[in-house]
């Protein structure tokens, strides 16, 4: 059985901050933002490739975003996969760029996107529940092995315990502030 680390679970909680983070980032707020054509794939010379792969995206005004194709070749199949990808986003193609207008958000859809907010925010507090009881096995496990005492093992739960409501109340801060970018409030 693995030893209790603390820098090891606090590194992995501190993981699923980050992952939340990302996946937020990828949520549309009515704003440009480049995070959102990440995860686009565009099928070019033969095989699928991530957009940052063959074009520059930039958000040159708060509601356009502009994706500069490296290849000229590839304004086609770039458009193609920006329209296919389910962001109801039409690029605008001037012959070198391809311009991509925000469009205003509607409420329902407002609502769909805090939804969605709050299942990421909640599959990262299961990540960090996941590692907190990973910690406290181990602790147990190092008593039962009697490698600490339990004074010891008592006050390591305290530390994960804390480090965990440190690390959920980050996750609730993180979330509560895309919640209202996302509806504006």
């Amino acid at each position: 059985m693995a030893k209790y680390d603390k820098a090891d679970l606090e590194r992995r909680m501190r993981g699923a901050v980050d992952a939340l983070k990302h996946d937020l980032s990828g949520l549309r707020t009515g704003r440009a933002n480049t995070a959102l054509l990440e995860p686009i794939n565009v099928t070019v010379y033969g095989s699928s490739m991530p957009l940052t792969s063959v074009a520059t995206i930039s958000a040159p005004e708060p509601r356009m975003l502009s994706v500069q194709v490296w290849d000229k070749s590839n304004i086609g199949p770039v458009e193609k996969a920006i329209r296919s990808a389910g962001l109801g986003l039409n690029p605008i193609n001037d012959g070198n760029t391809l311009r991509l207008p925000i469009p205003d958000l509607t409420e329902d859809r407002r609502k769909e996107l805090a939804k969605l907010a709050s299942q990421y925010a909640e599959k990262a507090r299961i990540a960090v529940r996941n590692v907190r009881r990973d910690g406290m096995e181990n602790l147990k496990a190092d008593e039962k092995k009697n490698e600490i005492s339990e004074d010891e093992r008592k006050r390591a739960e305290t530390e994960v315990q804390k480090l965990t409501d440190d690390v959920i109340k980050s996750l609730d801060e993180e979330f509560a502030r895309k919640e209202k970018e996302i509806l504006g409030k």
